[in-house]
């Protein structure tokens, strides 16, 4: 057994640490002297100490190292949580390669505010079009996994550019989307439902560029909506004229985006 001045000396934990482990049940001395509640550890200790100070040294946190003391059992175990670090770490690294994307675009944005209005509005009749359709409610970001899915279903049977169709009429934590793509024919997929979507009559315009200025598009048009006393109605749609390929995301300033915006009119139009 090892006094705790010792056992810091072996696993080069401080004294302070191996207190503060204790309190955490993170690693408990073996046996504790009930007179003068010395601290002394064993060789089992000594393990799980190097395993902590290890995980430790590549920034696990606490509660972190808390979970591998439970599951780690062999090397094998601690390769497996090695590698899921690992992919957290890449997950994380993507997504301050995007924040730091936003800051350098934020001058920008900032600078253009909301005073662009260099969007022309017209009213359209859309016919209505045959779509292989895949409906969902959660986020977003949530796209990216469904419409590659989407694309895969459809494979040659695509008869125009896939579009989104948003059920909601605010931004929502959790979003009722509908992806489509028109088709030619009839699919057989359990998770793909083919329908025909409705003739519509909608207020349309085409935004130029980067998904994060698409908010200058949707000002433009509920002023025109507003102005023109339409009262909107959903589904609401964005037709990807030209966005990100299944692969390659291609440059953000070249992309295209139609937005319908179906309406009805409320009260006298202007």
């Amino acid at each position: 057994m090892y006094k705790i001045s010792q056992f810091s000396k072996i696993t080069g934990l401080t004294v302070k640490a191996l207190r503060y482990y204790d309190e955490e049940n993170l690693l408990k001395p073996s046996y504790r002297n009930k007179e003068n509640q010395y601290r002394y550890y064993g060789d089992d200790d000594l393990k799980k100490g190097m395993l902590i100070k290890y995980l430790r040294s590549l920034d696990f946190s606490i509660m972190e190292i808390k979970e591998c003391i439970e599951v780690v059992k062999s090397e094998e175990d601690l390769a497996y949580i090695l590698q899921e670090k690992i992919n957290i770490i890449e997950k994380n690294i993507s997504k301050e390669k995007e924040l730091i994307l936003k800051m350098n675009l934020g001058t920008s944005l900032f600078g253009k505010g909301l005073k662009d209005n260099s969007y022309p509005i017209e009213t359209v009749e859309i016919d209505s079009v045959f779509a292989a359709a895949f409906r969902f409610t959660g986020k977003y970001s949530d796209l990216e996994h469904y419409v590659p899915r989407l694309y895969k279903a459809v494979k040659n049977n695509k008869n125009g550019r896939h579009f989104n169709c948003y059920y909601d009429e605010a931004c929502m934590e959790e979003a009722d989307i509908e992806l489509c793509i028109p088709i030619k024919k009839q699919i057989k997929d359990s998770n793909i439902k083919c329908k025909w979507l409705p003739k519509i009559k909608a207020i349309r315009t085409i935004h130029y560029g980067s998904y994060e200025t698409l908010h200058l598009a949707y000002k433009a048009l509920f002023e025109y909506a507003n102005t023109h006393h339409l009262k909107m109605i959903t589904p609401s749609r964005e037709i990807y004229a030209k966005g990100p390929g299944m692969i390659f995301h291609g440059n953000p300033a070249n992309y295209i985006t139609e937005i319908l915006l179906p309406y009805e009119i409320d009260g006298k139009e202007s």
